[in-house]
């Protein structure tokens, strides 16, 4: 069973920096892309950074770019998104997501509040 459960939301204040976790089991982690999204309440899911099996990073959206990076542990089979820098704008659950034999998984969610 492939499952995703991410860690380490919570509240932070602007300019402050959080660290997520994406724990993964029941695929080939090592091989599998992993991706970062978040939806605000109200708002449509956004993709905010992808990376490789390899740990090469392929993408970050341009509202997170220089602020916050995603790297992999595959020994662990953990995702990571540090986040620096934080806006009232990152406010938003965030989810970790793969595809594993042409379906797309999901995290549960990790809610991140960023405010004064």
């Amino acid at each position: 069973q492939v499952q995703l459960a991410e860690s380490g939301g919570g509240w932070a204040q602007p300019g402050g920096s959080l660290r997520l976790s994406c724990e993964a089991s029941g695929f080939t982690f090592s091989s599998s892309v992993l991706r970062w999204y978040r939806q605000a309440p109200g708002k449509e899911r956004e993709l905010v950074a992808e990376v490789l099996g390899v740990g090469i990073t392929r993408y970050y959206a341009d509202s997170v770019k220089g602020r916050f990076t995603i790297s992999r542990d595959n020994a662990k089979n953990t995702a990571y998104l540090q986040m620096n820098r934080m806006k009232p704008e990152d406010t938003a659950i965030y989810y970790c997501n793969t595809n594993w034999r042409s379906v797309s998984y999901w995290g549960q969610g990790t809610q991140v509040t960023v405010s004064s």
